[in-house]
């Protein structure tokens, strides 16, 4: 099996504004609240029109723009209790956890929640989170290389009994998580999401996870992320889906959209954008082939922290719709969305984007009989 099969439609996904700032470090308003009954009411709307996964972020301290933060797993649990169908995915980091307890930690979500738990691994770009929290800041390879063990355990815990690892990072002795999560033949286990973009990350979402999430990419990005997946997946004979991040600016005319991108990013915070810079782009050039997340990204690119203009879904409906149906057609599975003022925006894309992706789809596939 591999990550060639298309999907019969794209899906999509919400990141979770459980931080102070927004989506943007910009001065721009931002009619987007990090509480939770903000959080309640837009997860139930983004069920409604049609998204089927919302990503909690994680931060554990104030950092470029995020003053205050509300804890990810958490979050998530109390998201999944306050909607039906919605998967939520919780943020979490490896060496802050240990992989039994937050192995546990998701089979009670799991059964809470009906089987809507899900987790995605970040390997760590803050040192200073971990510096303070007296933990051990690994270089940059190695982090990935202690998350591939975690994503190993994890799974292993979540499917087996008498379990038995023994790692670098981690080592379970006979170790039997009762009960299980909800498993299915559809899903043998919560489902495990590896973000990056580094060879690293490649590596462990070809041979680990169910899921790899990209940082915002053009198609030529996106192509070679997904043949660089492909080709590891393959040969682990394994299948793995692929998630990109976006920023999303839809309006009614493709002006607004570009108007409201320029005032983004000359409204942008300076100081708080280059301090995130010097963080992220030193750990990205740390990997051995300098291929890391950030690496190469523009001030305008970390004005959205997570390259999410890069995928560029600024436009019209209509525009914003063939976009995504284009990256579908390269092998995207999933959109993850980010949005400037969320609640309105998510219901403006699930009236007017939405159903236009789904129409066009429709469309490619009966061309195709």
């Amino acid at each position: 099996m591999t990550t060639e099969k298309i999907s019969d439609q794209i899906k999509f996904a919400y990141w979770v504004p459980n931080v102070s700032g927004g989506l943007v470090t910009s001065e721009i308003e931002q009619r987007t609240g990090w509480d939770f009954e903000y959080n309640k009411r837009l997860a139930q709307t983004a069920e409604r029109v049609g998204f089927e996964y919302a990503l909690s972020q994680v931060r554990y301290m104030a950092s470029y723009g995020a003053e205050y933060q509300h804890e990810s797993t958490s979050f998530s649990l109390a998201l999944l209790g306050a909607t039906e169908k919605l998967k939520v995915i919780a943020a979490v980091h490896p060496g802050l956890w240990h992989p039994a307890v937050l192995a546990k930690f998701g089979a009670t979500a799991d059964h809470l929640s009906g089987g809507r738990f899900a987790i995605n691994v970040v390997s760590g770009w803050f040192a200073g989170e971990f510096r303070a929290l007296g933990e051990p800041w690994l270089e940059h390879d190695e982090r990935y290389r202690r998350s591939a063990e975690f994503l190993q355990a994890i799974r292993k815990i979540w499917t087996e009994d008498d379990v038995e690892f023994a790692g670098d990072f981690y080592r379970i002795r006979d170790f039997t998580l009762k009960p299980k999560p909800l498993n299915t033949p559809e899903r043998p286990n919560p489902e495990l999401f590896q973000g990056g973009n580094s060879t690293a990350a490649r590596f462990n979402g070809g041979n680990y996870a169910d899921w790899y999430f990209s940082n915002g990419k053009d198609f030529d990005g996106v192509t070679d992320q997904l043949d660089d997946l492909r080709r590891i997946a393959r040969e682990a004979r394994r299948e793995v889906r692929f998630g990109l991040n976006g920023f999303i600016i839809a309006r009614d005319t493709e002006k607004e959209a570009r108007d409201t991108l320029r005032e983004i990013v000359d409204k942008a915070n300076r100081p708080a954008v280059e301090g995130f810079r010097d963080a992220v782009q030193q750990a990205g050039r740390s990997t051995s082939d300098g291929r890391g997340m950030w690496a190469d990204s523009s001030f305008e690119d970390l004005v959205q922290y997570n390259d999410g203009f890069r995928s560029q879904l600024i436009g019209t409906p209509e525009q914003v719709a063939e976009r995504i149906v284009a990256y579908k057609e390269l092998g995207v599975d999933l959109i993850l969305g980010g949005f400037l003022h969320f609640q309105e925006e998510i219901e403006y894309f699930g009236e007017k984007v939405l159903p236009l992706v789904r129409e066009i789809e429709a469309s490619r596939a009966k061309a195709l009989v």
